[in-house]
């Protein structure tokens, strides 16, 4: 079995080296880590709108440089910082998600770094 990791390298906030990789690729199988609203280390401005979308395209960046899709996606952890955001995510992440929905799990939980949601992904993809 062959392992690709994609963004080791990388760096989190403050320019730290994070200490996992953003994904990980197995045998046709992709796994995304919690992604954020995160641009250049640095959570972005906003509420639970602007944020679910920079979250889904973080974690949409991930998917295409590894050669995946949304189409591709088998499940998906959320974690919410406040459940009152739940059905605005909700209609968020179906317009990304709609024609393909993964598994998922959604749950409230205080974050590690100050933004209103995370997401994680795991991808499917037959080597051809």
């Amino acid at each position: 079995m062959s392992i690709k990791r994609y963004g080791a390298e990388k760096a989190g906030a403050g320019g730290q080296r994070l200490p996992f990789a953003r994904a990980v690729e197995a045998d046709g199988w992709l796994h995304v880590s919690g992604q954020v609203a995160m641009v250049d280390g640095e959570i972005i401005h906003g509420g639970i709108v602007e944020q679910t979308h920079k979250t889904i395209e973080n974690v949409i960046a991930i998917l295409h440089e590894a050669g995946y899709g949304v189409e591709h996606v088998v499940r998906c952890g959320v974690w919410l910082d406040d459940p009152r955001d739940f059905w605005t995510f909700n209609r968020i992440y179906q317009s990304y998600f709609g024609e393909h929905p993964p598994a998922r799990a959604c749950l409230q939980a205080s974050m590690m770094v100050d933004c209103k949601v995370e997401i994680d992904c795991i991808a499917y993809k037959p080597k051809v």
